[in-house]
């Protein structure tokens, strides 16, 4: 404001060539904070640029025996589709730990079957099969996704075509659908994903079937597996199933990639909110290069490469950010062992007692 003063012609030249000394001094005191801040920004440039050197020259200089790394990719949607999601996120990466990462697509089993094979090093699963690759690859989580909205989790959905003829039974706001598909199951079709799939199988068969003692074979008109959430989203948007099952991310992805077809699905049901999927390296990595690996997902905020992959971001994980669908599991092996007839009382006792622990174990 005085600055303004000074300079807005209001005072003669004498006046302000009397006040010249207490001018400068105004104009030194008002200049002084806007150079600090340009020096302390092209300080924190410096500093930021120092360290990522000092990263990189790090990264190189660790285990460069591992000339490569392999990711192994959920082959939730096509090939082709992946590949623009994909690899710029693995390029960016590739730099930051100062070797090449390939991308390898597959499904759940054979993401499991390659990390304990050594085929692949790093890989993004899903909950339920994290949990088998842990178990049996050496898989080991160090990051969980954050969705587009910020959130730590994501959600399974059954769908139907929008001019599905049950549609109109069916209050979308309340995702109430599973009763209205339930009371019709004899004639419908139902469509899972993978039996590995978290939001595709398990969180939907525990919530929808197990807790209502339904069993899907035994109610619908057929139960078919297709594969990836991809294949389930087109089946119902081409009308070949009646229901089937899919996640929030995964059709957020498709809203990009394929919109006309996501424009003829309709979500009847919600699940509960289940983890951000998993990053995981193998157990035996280097030290270093974990270390790499984590600076790179923990620090990577690139909004136009995430966007595509419906991310915000990559939080700090670990093993037991996913006992969540351990508890699931056991709950699901409780509610069955109690429905099966087959075993005495005294074996079902002993059975359920050894799940409980497991149980008590996860929480």
């Amino acid at each position: 404001m005085v600055y303004r003063i000074l300079l807005s012609g209001k005072y003669s030249y004498d006046f302000l060539k009397k006040k010249s000394v207490f001018s400068l001094i105004l104009i030194s005191l008002i200049s002084t904070p806007l150079l600090m801040s340009c020096d302390l920004a092209s300080n924190s440039e410096i500093i930021a640029t120092e360290k990522e050197k000092s990263s990189n020259e790090q990264a190189e200089s660790c285990a460069p025996e591992i000339t490569e790394l392999t990711f192994g990719i959920l082959a939730a949607e096509s090939e082709e589709t992946l590949d623009a999601f994909w690899t710029p996120l693995l390029e960016k990466m590739g730099e930051a730990i100062a070797r090449p990462v390939l991308p390898f697509y597959g499904d759940y089993g054979s993401l499991i079957t390659s990390m304990g094979e050594k085929n692949i090093q790093i890989a993004w699963y899903g909950g339920k099969s994290y949990i088998e690759a842990a178990e049996k690859s050496q898989a080991e989580a160090f990051a969980q996704t954050v969705s587009s909205q910020g959130y730590l989790g994501y959600y399974a959905h059954l769908m139907m075509h929008k001019d599905h003829p049950l549609l109109a039974q069916i209050d979308l706001e309340q995702g109430d659908g599973n009763n209205v598909v339930f009371q019709n199951a004899e004639d419908l079709t139902f469509a899972f994903n993978d039996s590995q799939s978290t939001s595709g199988f398990l969180v939907p068969t525990y919530y929808l079937f197990i807790q209502n003692n339904l069993e899907p074979q035994a109610i619908f008109k057929s139960v078919s597996f297709l594969g990836s959430h991809e294949n389930t989203a087109l089946a119902v948007a081409n009308q070949e199933v009646d229901v089937a099952t899919n996640n929030s991310e995964a059709l957020q992805r498709l809203k990009q990639s394929n919109p006309e077809a996501y424009e003829n699905i309709r979500v009847i049901w919600t699940s509960p909110v289940i983890p951000g999927d998993p990053l995981a390296y193998r157990q035996d990595l280097p030290d270093c290069l974990k270390t790499a690996i984590q600076n790179f997902f923990y620090r990577f905020t690139d909004r136009e490469i995430l966007e595509p992959l419906v991310w915000s971001g990559f939080d700090p994980a670990s093993d037991r950010t996913w006992n969540v669908i351990r508890e699931l599991e056991v709950a699901k092996q409780i509610q069955r062992l109690k429905q099966d007839d087959t075993l005495s009382e005294a074996e079902k006792t002993t059975k359920l007692e050894a799940l409980q622990q497991q149980l008590k174990e996860f929480q």
